[in-house]
């Protein structure tokens, strides 16, 4: 497997960097989070039009620019450099991921144009109030009535799923339980019987919701009651995407940090001179570039349908956690006094990092897992 990226994908890289630079600077950011929406649609839509980002990794027959999980992966990492404030990864990163992997082929071609082209924004909710988002987790009920389903149940930690206009749901069948009667469903944001509550969380730059379903009518997303195994490459492949948008952070905090102790003079030289300074930034780029390396194979593993993607995912998401917090927490310390106040944007960064860290599996969820395929695969190596 590769671990250097093509020409190709270094000029997507540049490109991307220079339109959100531009469009999405600090000051941008600070005020989309200050409204209830969080989200600048416009941008949305020139990320989808003008650059044809929206169809990342979506198949140029239903209007994407089939490039892979890779190519997402980058696009994601640059987006999370600078804190975008637009339904990106709630649309293209989780809800179009997800019809991916569940819809049939009809149903792709219905639902993903729309996305692409920016004038649909979507949602994933699987997570409800347990804060699980396995398949064990799930207790919305779906009941089947004639053409259609009915939902009953609670959505909550949805990213952008109060603004959203395509609803991804995960449900159950009655009286089922674990991976079994398990479907995927699409609901418009606007149906009846669908109330939408906005959370007040730590990261006001991502914005989640609870979703309050009664007697909502749904429609089937690929085949009733076969979406478990759909929704674990789902998951999978979510906890890429954040891995991959949270190294992006991790190195902007990292740059933040350096750049701040190159600067600031203290006791008439400048404070990355101190071996205590120099000691914490070698430790982040330690981390940093670790999370990288792990986040760059797993993305490469999705992009090839790797049967070693669940572990790598699992890998990829706790290192990325743990390397974003800690060096957000560090590039603070590192500021000192300035980097405490609201007016720095340290803190964006730290609020950041400690919501994702928790979105999709904590890392000592992923560590469990993780711990727990590589017994499973010692056991089939011994009984051979």
């Amino acid at each position: 497997m590769r671990f250097s990226f093509s020409d190709e994908q270094e000029q997507l890289r540049r490109v991307v960097r220079r339109f959100l630079e531009d469009r999405s600077p600090p000051s941008e950011v600070r005020r989309w989070m200050a409204t209830s929406d969080g989200c600048d649609l416009s941008l949305w839509r020139d990320l989808c039009q003008e650059l044809g980002l929206g169809g990342a990794h979506v198949p140029t027959h239903l209007g994407g620019q089939g490039l892979g999980f890779v190519e997402l992966g980058i696009v994601l990492e640059e987006m999370g450099r600078v804190l975008l404030c637009a339904p990106y990864f709630a649309s293209v990163a989780l809800a179009a991921t997800a019809i991916l992997n569940a819809a049939s082929e009809e149903q792709k071609g219905e639902l993903l144009p729309a996305i692409v082209s920016g004038r649909t924004t979507a949602a994933l909710a699987v997570c409800e109030p347990n804060g699980r988002f396995d398949a064990t987790g799930i207790e919305l009920e779906a009941t089947a009535c004639v053409g259609t389903h009915r939902l009953d149940g609670v959505k909550s930690f949805v990213v952008d799923g109060h603004t959203a206009d395509l609803l991804v749901v995960a449900g159950r069948a009655p009286r089922s339980s674990g991976v079994d009667g398990l479907s995927f469903f699409t609901v418009r944001g606007d149906a009846s019987g669908l109330v939408r509550r906005p959370l007040t969380a730590i990261d006001a730059t991502r914005k989640l919701a609870r979703l309050e379903f009664s007697g909502v009518q749904a429609d089937l997303l690929g085949e009733a009651g076969a979406a478990a195994p759909a929704l674990a490459r789902t998951s999978e492949h979510a906890a890429v995407g954040l891995a991959n948008e949270m190294v992006g952070g991790a190195q902007k905090v990292l740059e933040m940090a350096v750049e701040y102790a190159k600067s600031r003079v203290q006791f008439g030289r400048s404070i990355g001179s101190f071996q205590a300074i120099k000691h914490k930034c070698a430790d982040m780029l330690l981390e940093v570039e670790l999370a990288k390396s792990a986040a760059y194979y797993a993305a490469a593993a999705s992009a090839e349908e790797d049967a070693d993607l669940p572990a790598l995912a699992s890998l990829a998401k706790s290192l990325a956690a743990d390397a974003y917090l800690r060096a957000a927490a560090e590039n603070i310390q590192i500021h000192g006094g300035i980097g405490f106040t609201w007016e720095h944007d340290a803190h964006l960064y730290f609020k950041r990092a400690k919501s994702s860290e928790v979105l999709f599996g904590d890392p000592p969820h992923h560590r469990e897992q993780l711990a727990q395929r590589l017994l499973t695969s010692l056991d089939r190596e011994v009984s051979r």
